[in-house]
């Protein structure tokens, strides 16, 4: 490849948050050669099988796309290398690549990752980054190597998360930054104006994939890990918590520093618009909550339908 041509691009990415990166790179002057996405997977109550956001995309702008069942498949391997591309981006295509896929691009393959690694590592860097109270977060271009998320970094940039945000108005945020920073690398390595810097392994932290048991609300946590819980596992798989057998998914909340000597999980208060609960240090003030299977609601709304006095008690069981 000669220096400051074009460089060849095939993508790899699945979800919402890849859509970004891949709109970027087919507006710059790398041509993207080809799309490798999951295979179509049934969606919903009504298991209907609908194209991934990145499939779509992919359809709509008539691009060459491979839904490998398995990245060792012979006929998978045969077209991806038919392709001829000189560099693979990766972003959220959601399965570890191998060591033959790793070396088929001359230029490698890097990874738009959604943490400022090493810190973060893993399946769910924005919702652990919340979840973990963390104040900054950004995304870094990688180059992607057989250690999960351990290969050197390209480039970082990074933003700010308030202290209400929850991890899907930070992901949605990230994709956009990530597409700029991803295009403008690319510039750059086809310049030879990149420098790879090493992570330090020992900062590392593991952001591991998310599941429904994570959303178990400890009330013995002091408020604003609770508060941060339920913004970090918006919009799925949300927090929880029982109020005798019925399950309530909390969907929004406030922390606060009110002193109380109930026991964690108590009703602090429960009228008009207030729905306030103990936890191990202050309080939190439930502003939009959901029981299982019906729509969300204010706690005017889901008072009018509960009947809940102070003291009564919600659980991390049934």
């Amino acid at each position: 490849m000669v220096e400051g041509s074009a460089i060849r691009i095939i993508f790899f990415g699945t979800p919402a948050f890849a859509v970004p990166t891949l709109d970027a790179l087919l507006q710059s002057r790398h041509p993207v050669v080809g799309v490798v996405t999951q295979p179509d997977r049934p969606h919903g109550r009504g298991q209907k099988t609908t194209d991934a956001p990145v499939k779509a995309r992919a359809v709509a702008a008539a691009l060459p796309i491979l839904q490998p069942a398995s990245l060792k498949d012979d006929l998978f391997l045969r077209q991806l290398h038919g392709l001829q591309a000189d560099l693979g981006v990766v972003a959220a295509y959601g399965r570890i690549l191998t060591e033959t896929v790793l070396a088929l691009p001359p230029l490698g393959l890097i990874n738009v990752h959604a943490s400022l690694l090493p810190r973060h590592r893993g399946a769910a860097p924005v919702h652990r980054a919340i979840i973990a109270g963390d104040r900054e977060t950004g995304v870094t271009i990688m180059r992607i190597v057989k250690a999960l998320d351990a290969g050197p970094m390209l480039a970082v940039a990074s933003r700010s998360i308030s202290p209400d945000e929850t991890s899907d108005a930070v992901e949605r945020d990230l994709a956009r930054l990530g597409a700029q920073l991803l295009v403008s690398t690319i510039d750059n390595l086809a310049h030879g104006r990149v420098n790879e810097t090493p992570q330090d392994d020992h900062a590392a932290t593991y952001a591991a994939r998310l599941t429904k048991e994570d959303g178990i609300v400890d009330w013995r946590l002091p408020a604003t890990r609770v508060h941060n819980l339920i913004r970090g596992l918006h919009p799925w798989p949300h927090a929880f918590t029982f109020l005798g057998r019925t399950r309530l998914i909390l969907l929004r909340s406030a922390p606060s520093s009110d002193m109380h000597t109930s026991e964690p999980g108590t009703i602090l208060e429960a009228a008009a618009d207030r729905l306030i609960v103990a936890a191990g240090e202050g309080a939190i003030h439930l502003h939009r909550i959901q029981v299982e299977g019906k729509r969300a609601m204010t706690p005017r709304e889901f008072l009018a339908g509960h009947h809940l006095s102070r003291g009564d008690r919600l659980t991390a069981a049934p």
